[in-house]
């Protein structure tokens, strides 16, 4: 006997009228319902008959109009200002990965499938960033879809400072900048240095800046003009112009927020819905009280690795959206195989958070994996020693041997010759202070500790495996429920741009399965999903 085509039942509360004008005939099996979905660039009219919801081309005559099924592709889904104003195909970037994690290799296989990343410039010198903006430039062009990330150091200003001298010689064009609580001189230089008038009077930006944060108050300052302050400061030093000087005041100090909620690395852990909404207002009001040409545009990142996920954002107004944790597990990605792996293994509940390298004695953390490491315990002990004991030698003996035997494996002593020969050539000021302060000594050598143990992961230091820290948040955990039994489960198989494009896919499929679900509530679980292909 043949089963019976299953059909959709029209929603009992549903009220509309009116008929599509066309002679084909509808869908109302749920398989041609199903490919129609898929057909996301085809709008489709919804109609109703005899009970039953189907989908129709606009010229039909059958069935009661119901409503619209918008097409909706992976292109068109978030502010098509963005995709313009950095020569995108998608609303979407990666965000850095300090270290290199976010490689020249990342940002080149997205920049040329549409997309955008940004290089994950934090921790490391011009020698390391030069080569990378040769490699992304050639590949891409000196203006491409690329970004690159200047990180707040405050313990290291002089690192910040000479990222964004670099940026402004070498005239990178987009930056995004993460961690910061306030702004800095280096900052607004590379932002006022790109500020060029046109011929009719208008402000071209040329240094657009992308703010990555969580705040509402560091917001604000992002979303006005430079601090007078600040203009003065480099006017009078002689790094910008008058003409800059008087443009600063006409424009915000970034093109781009993006609200960084409950992500990997550093992260206030707060919910991107309680964020959003208020971001946005933020803006609203201050775009009405400056009147900028174009308003800064507001974006999303923090877990999101779904297409579920993606779709959230974008409905609650995101111009765009950012990944992170997830990218980290691709093979651009500039870490180790076995990282990878323990990412590709990583459930939500996997995560924690550690005390961080950049910002030790401020005590401000980072949320890491934990699964297959010891290093969020380790971190965590160093920092209770470093609160509790004003030197080393106030820590109790067996204390130090466990640490020296367990932790550095090697003395305090050596691991200090070791600090002081790469603060000697980075920041000799760092010594001086040291040699006054033995607690900020102590600092500085458990720093050692929480710098390297990132490099380990990256390179894959052998016999270290217990002391990487991979940052994540809980994100990579419900990417690998989604793409579990997938080809995207295996981490061998994991492309950035590949995944990058599964998910918008998914979120634009997915927006017309809600649209659909307005008319029925029969909408099969299988419908429901999408699962990568």
């Amino acid at each position: 006997m043949t089963e019976p085509t299953k059909t959709l039942a029209v929603s009992p509360h549903l009220s509309a009228n009116g008929h599509a004008k066309s002679a084909l005939p509808p869908a109302f099996a749920l398989t041609e319902i199903h490919t129609a979905l898929r057909q996301m660039d085809t709008p489709f009219a919804v109609i109703e008959k005899n009970g039953q919801v189907g989908l129709a081309g606009t010229d039909t005559t059958e069935g009661r109009l119901l409503g619209w099924l918008p097409a909706v592709t992976p292109e068109t889904l978030g502010d098509p200002a963005f995709r313009k104003a950095y020569g995108t195909r998608y609303s979407y970037y990666a965000g850095a990965m300090a270290n290199g994690i976010a490689s020249a290799e990342l940002v080149i296989a997205l920049g040329q499938a549409g997309f955008m990343g940004s290089f994950g410039a934090a921790g490391l010198g011009p020698d390391r960033i030069n080569p990378a903006i040769d490699a992304i430039r050639a590949a891409l062009g000196p203006e491409g879809n690329y970004a690159f990330n200047l990180i707040n150091s405050p313990n290291e200003p002089s690192m910040e400072a000479r990222a964004a001298r670099l940026y402004i010689d070498r005239k990178v064009r987009i930056v995004e900048i993460s961690a910061y609580v306030d702004l800095t001189i280096p900052l607004v230089h590379y932002r006022l240095a790109g500020l060029e008038e046109n011929p009719d009077g208008s402000i071209r930006m040329r240094n657009r800046i992308i703010a990555k944060l969580s705040r509402r108050e560091v917001a604000r300052l992002f979303l006005s003009p430079a601090p007078e302050d600040i203009i003065q400061h480099l006017l009078a030093e002689g790094q910008i112009t008058e003409k800059q000087a008087e443009m600063a005041r006409r424009v915000p100090v970034a093109d781009d927020i993006t609200v960084e909620a409950d992500s990997g690395g550093h992260t206030d852990n707060r919910p991107l819905v309680a964020m959003m909404p208020g971001m946005i207002a933020l803006r609203n009001q201050l775009q009405a009280e400056y009147r900028y040409p174009v308003p800064v545009r507001i974006g999303s990142a923090g877990g999101i690795n779904t297409p579920e996920a993606a779709l959230a954002a974008f409905m609650m107004g995101a111009a765009y959206i950012t990944t992170g944790s997830v990218n980290q597990s691709t093979l651009e990605a500039g870490t180790s195989d076995h990282t990878r792996r323990l990412l590709a293994e990583a459930s939500m509940a996997d995560v924690t958070m550690a005390p961080s390298s950049d910002m030790f004695e401020m005590g401000v953390r980072v949320q890491v994996l934990k699964r297959g490491t010891m290093f969020p315990m380790r971190a965590q002990k160093l920092y209770d020693l470093y609160t509790r004991y004003p030197t080393w030698d106030d820590i109790p003996e067996d204390e130090r041997a466990k640490l020296e035997k367990t932790v550095f494996r090697r003395s305090y002593a050596e691991v200090w010759e070791g600090t002081k020969a790469f603060f000697q050539e980075r920041d000799p000021r760092q010594n001086e202070r040291a040699e006054r302060d033995p607690h900020y000594q102590m600092a500085l050598v458990f720093r050692w500790y929480l710098g390297l143990s990132s490099r380990w992961s990256n390179v894959g230091e052998a016999g270290r495996e217990l002391d990487y820290q991979v940052w994540c948040g809980p994100a990579m955990g419900a990417f690998n429920d989604w793409v579990r039994g997938t080809i995207l489960e295996s981490p061998e198989n994991r492309r950035v741009a590949d995944i990058a494009l599964q998910i918008m896919t998914g979120a634009a499929y997915l927006s017309r399965v809600r649209a659909l679900q307005h008319f029925t509530s029969d909408l099969p679980p299988e419908m429901q999903i999408y699962l990568p292909e």
